[in-house]
């Protein structure tokens, strides 16, 4: 549900905060006073295209902000609807209501909002969805779209929706397996030579068998066996410094004269003397480590002067993998590994062409099987869903027209091999004819209001606006659309655009777009209108007779009336 609107600098209107309520509201104003710039604001709020000729003359940006409450959304509606705003990094406020924003510049640019976060209109868009419906003249052309009108026909019965959903899983597996098949029998030759490739790469990684890193480590193996008599004579000078030569009777190496130091030390009994002394043998301790890594490291030193050319050649068989597969050697193996799932994917012998043809015709024939399914439900609620309609638009003053809902196959589709045509009888005699040739634009409005009041029987917490679906429409007709959309209005929030006083008087709320003129400019506000008021403008609608007692008790009677029809129904 919207709680509330804020538009500024959006066409006529320089600012309006509209607080909106449950039930039915509606919007009336003269022509021309800004009544559809509510509108748009909220399908801008719905992510549709920004339009910079909306941005109010003079000003650099209109900016629209609505509150949703999402409490009284069915169970998987409001999960969606959260789970898109925490997906965009937005999140609900303290009370859990969701605030969306929309703002564009007088250039064309426009930025959108959700949750507190930047985001795409697409995503605004998405969460609308959850939440929000707008129904114009726009809207009703789309319904006469064949998708649409089967997206339609699949609401009207929830059952259809599991077996949509079974559908579209052993549809997706045919269609894979499908198109294996063709790519193995139009691509034969082409997938053996791929074979013949992948194969060949395979064997001639496998044979040089490199290990990841190995490039790496050969290089600094390489570096050191090129630099082998300098480390060795570094080493061996260092370590007879330390230890002495083989012929030095006079102890004079490192380890011998700081083993006497600490030897003449710790004969001494004064306490800072004994303190060195502890100090000279921990040194010692650490020098006959260093001397014990710098022997193992000369033992560790490659003798074999074979061994360089060896690791050379072996760092030219790396490089020729490297050159071919990948920039190093663990991309090398990541490659080979692909190239190794793929050649098992791959295999052009007849008898896996046979299995895989047979496993096609296994899925096609569960895909037949459930599209047949989906196909028995959807003519049994195309029946129940045009006798609904047909008894709605009986009440919208077309007392002798029919609605049909005609199905034909058509080739497996991610929808199932079902589409869907609604079609308008004028009378019992004629026939049926599809929407777009024989409804006139009055007609449609009622169709589209019959479906969206039998359609969202069922839902709740929903937003719905009708932007002046009561054109065309008057007398008895415009009473039977009140009646209908405050029927509607019991369990979702419906917003009214509306010139028919028979449709406000049935309003919990009744908004009143007004517009001034200066000679500056033409501005418009939005005010709730109560009492006399509420009364006052009734009467102007009516016939333009608010500044009479006659005006006024007619509009006082119309409000009684709907009001009193509201109670008892």
């Amino acid at each position: 549900m919207l709680a509330d609107l804020a538009i500024e600098n959006l066409g006529v209107i320089p600012k309006a905060n509209i607080e909106l309520s449950p039930g039915l509201t509606v919007l009336t104003g003269e022509t021309g006073a800004g009544k559809t710039m509510v509108v748009t604001g909220l399908r801008l709020l719905s992510g549709a295209r920004a339009d910079a000729s909306r941005v109010r003359t003079g000003a650099k940006s209109a900016t629209v902000e609505g509150r949703f409450i999402t409490d009284e959304l069915g169970p998987e509606q409001q999960q969606l609807a959260h789970s898109i705003v925490s997906e965009a990094g937005g999140q609900a406020d303290e009370n859990g209501e969701v605030i969306a924003s929309r703002t564009v510049q007088a250039n064309g640019r426009s930025k959108a909002y959700l949750g507190g976060r930047g985001v795409p209109a697409a995503t605004l868009h998405d969460f609308s969805e959850t939440v929000l419906t707008i129904h114009g003249q726009n809207d009703q052309l789309r319904l006469l779209a064949p998708e649409r009108q089967l997206e339609a026909l699949d609401r009207f019965d929830p059952a259809i929706g599991l077996l949509r959903e079974n559908y579209l899983e052993v549809y997706r597996e045919w269609k894979s397996l499908d198109k294996q098949l063709r790519e193995r029998v139009e691509k034969r030759r082409e997938l053996a030579q791929e074979v013949d490739r992948l194969q060949f790469a395979v064997e001639e990684i496998d044979a040089i068998a490199p290990e990841e890193g190995e490039d790496e480590s050969l290089v600094a193996d390489i570096r050191r066996l090129q630099d082998v008599d300098t480390l060795r004579e570094q080493a061996t000078t260092a370590l007879v410094a330390i230890d002495g030569a083989e012929d030095d009777m006079e102890g004079s190496s490192a380890s011998d004269l700081l083993g006497a130091a600490g030897s003449a030390l710790l004969q001494s009994d004064d306490p800072a003397l004994q303190q060195l002394a502890e100090q000279l043998v921990a040194l010692t301790s650490e020098l006959s480590d260093v001397s014990r890594e710098l022997g193992a490291f000369l033992s560790d030193l490659p003798t074999d002067p074979e061994a360089l050319d060896s690791m050379l050649q072996r760092q030219q068989q790396l490089k020729s993998l490297t050159r071919k597969y990948a920039p190093d050697i663990a991309g090398v193996l990541q490659w080979r590994d692909k190239a190794q799932q793929r050649l098992n994917s791959i295999d052009v012998s007849p008898d896996a062409l046979e299995k895989l043809r047979s496993q096609a015709a296994e899925a096609e024939k569960n895909m037949m099987r459930a599209a047949r399914a989906l196909s028995k439900a959807r003519v049994k609620a195309a029946q129940e869903l045009a006798e609904a309609v047909t008894n709605e638009i009986h009440g919208l003053a077309m007392p002798k027209s029919r609605f049909e809902v005609s199905l034909s196959t058509s080739n497996p589709r991610p929808t199932g091999i079902d589409e869907a045509e609604f079609q308008l009888a004028g009378a019992p005699e004629l026939e049926a004819r599809p929407l777009a040739t024989s409804a006139s634009g009055g007609e449609l409005s009622r169709v589209m209001l019959a479906l969206e009041v039998i359609l969202s029987a069922g839902s709740s917490g929903e937003t719905l606006v009708f932007d002046e679906v009561d054109a065309g429409v008057g007398g008895r007709a415009a009473v039977e659309i009140g009646r209908r959309l405050a029927r509607l209005a019991k369990h979702n929030q419906v917003i009214v655009v509306t010139h028919l006083p028979q449709v406000a008087a049935y309003a919990d709320t009744h908004l009143h777009v007004l517009k001034s003129v200066s000679d500056q400019a033409s501005t418009s506000g939005v005010e709730e209108l109560d009492g006399d008021r509420r009364v006052e403008e009734l009467a102007r609608m009516l016939a333009g007779l608010d500044d009479t007692d006659t005006g006024r008790a007619h509009a006082k009677e119309l409000l009684e009336r709907a009001q009193a029809d509201r109670a008892a129904g």
